[in-house]
Parts: structure tokens; sequence; C-alpha cells
């Protein structure tokens, strides 16, 4: 069955309004039109549509059947759209800085920190999207936040963490099997993550483990789901240090072995080299840094 398309929005706040009004003159004082002008779009609506929606009645107006019951839908969709447009664009000039980001990071990382970002400047706002794989810097983004070496050509890096790599697992995986010395890993599941160039393989290898299978366990594209995984009891995680600090002083999870492995990768500040950031931008960028030699 074809669907009726739909019909313009001023068409629709013009039916909204004169169905509260009930009066097309008073109906055309609150959208500031002339009253020809709203009983033309009525009409255009009534026509679209292939129903009368009002009854004219010689001392104002009523609404049929129908636009009794289309009134409730329409009031429904304009008020989502005006919530829609004004949590997202604000009533405020000053627009939202945008980053971009690992979505570990921010759990873990950056969300703990940001009352204090928000106490000392409570009117910047700040729009956090989380990505997975690492892509082009465009125009959107402000702000970017990536796992890697630290250089990308034409982006201006700043480093944000310094991570060891270890092994991490909820208490009660121990009571399973203990884990005394790295080979132990090979009674338990391995959880990995996608796209780290230094995951299980280099860990073992780097720890005298290379009998362990590291090819064997469950694979996540995030390190937020190995972390979880390793919470429930189900595996073993590779930690980076950055991201378990809390995890580890909450008892969640623990560290079994004494091993840990600097990690040639890290997490960096990105943004492009070439314009001047946006002041609110900077606010942040600059905050974000001295977070990050305050937590070295």
């Amino acid at each position: 069955m074809k669907q009726k398309s739909l019909p313009p929005l001023n068409w629709l706040r013009a039916f909204e309004v004169s169905a509260r009004c009930l009066n097309f003159t008073h109906a055309a004082e609150e959208l500031f039109l002339t009253q020809g002008a709203v009983s033309q779009q009525i009409r255009q609506l009534e026509s679209h549509l292939g129903v009368a929606l009002f009854k004219r009645l010689p001392r104002g107006l009523d609404l049929t059947e129908e636009g009794r019951s289309y009134l409730p839908v329409v009031q429904d969709a304009i008020t989502r759209l005006a919530v829609g447009t004004n949590e997202i664009f604000g009533q405020h000039k000053r627009r939202p800085i945008k980053v971009r980001g690992s979505l570990a990071f921010f759990v873990h990382w950056l969300a703990p920190k940001l009352a204090d970002f928000q106490h000392r400047h409570p009117l910047v706002d700040i729009r956090y999207i989380s990505n997975i794989w690492v892509k082009e810097l465009d125009g959107e983004d402000d702000l970017e936040i990536r796992w890697g070496h630290g250089h990308w050509p034409g982006l201006v890096a700043q480093r944000l963490t310094w991570d060891t790599l270890f092994p991490v697992c909820a208490p009660a995986l121990l009571d399973k099997a203990p884990l005394e010395v790295p080979a132990d890993l090979a009674r338990h599941p391995l959880l990995h993550v996608l796209g780290y160039e230094e995951g299980w393989g280099y860990w073992l290898q780097r720890a005298g483990a290379e009998q362990v299978d590291s090819s064997r366990g469950m694979q996540f594209d995030t390190l937020i789901s190995t972390l979880r995984m390793a919470e429930l009891g189900l595996g073993v995680a590779l930690a980076r240090s950055s991201m378990v600090d809390q995890m580890l002083a909450d008892g969640r999870l623990l560290e079994p072995f004494s091993q840990r492995i600097e990690a040639s990768e890290s997490f960096y500040l990105v943004r492009g080299a070439g314009a001047d950031p946006h002041p609110d931008a900077l606010e942040f960028s600059t905050w974000l840094v001295e977070q990050a030699h305050r937590h070295k």
C-alpha cells in the first residue's frame, strides 16, 4: 500500500495552533501570519490529506472526527521535534566541543575526572562520540582521542597515558585454577581485543610463556568488553594500566602476576595542525593534558 507523503511542517503547525484556538484569526496572531494565510495552509493540508479537518461554523470552528484523531499525532511530533532541536543545538550561542574517541578511555579514564572540568568551566558543553577504529579526522570534530604511537601526518598529538600491559581477572576465577606463573594462563580462557598491535601473543612472549596458545579465547572489538567479561569471571583480560586503576582498587579485578610490560602505544589527544582550535576546545585540551600529567 502506497504511503501518504508527509505534508509541509508549516501546514502542520498552522493546523495545531488553529485546533487549539478553534479560530483562524487567533491562530494567525500566534503564528505572525495573516488570517488568509492560515486559512490557505489549512485548505492545502486538507486537500493533501483528502479529508476535512475542521467544521466551519457560523461562530467559529470545530474539529471533525479526523481532525480530533490527527491533532494528538501532530502535537506529539511537533513537541518531539522542538525538544530534540533544543537538546542538540541548545538555547545559547556556545556550541558544544565535539570530541571523538575510545569508549573504554571515556568510561575508565575521562568520565571520573570530568566533574573537575565542569566545576572549572560550567558554561562549556562536551559532546563525546565514541568510535572503535581510527579514521581520518574530519572538520566536524574539534578533538580526538586515539590509541597508537603518536605519529599521524598533519595532526598534532599530545600524550595522555603511559601504559603498561598486564593480565587481570576476577578474584573468583582463581578458585577454579590458580595463576602463579604466566604459564598457568593455559588453564583459563584468554579475552582478546581486536586492533591492538600488542596483544596476548606479544605479552606472553615477553613474559616467557610462549607455550601458552595465544590464539584461543573470545575476541571483542573494544577493551571495555574484555574488562567486563573478566569482571564476570569469564576469562583473563590483558589490561592497559590507565584503564583499570579503579577496578583494581575496588577489588573487582586483581593482577595475578608481577610482570608488567611497557606498551609502545598509548592514548593521545589529537587535533588538526592547520586550523586554530575553538577557544572552548583549547580550554578542554589544556585541562586534559594537565590531568594526564597529574595521573601519570
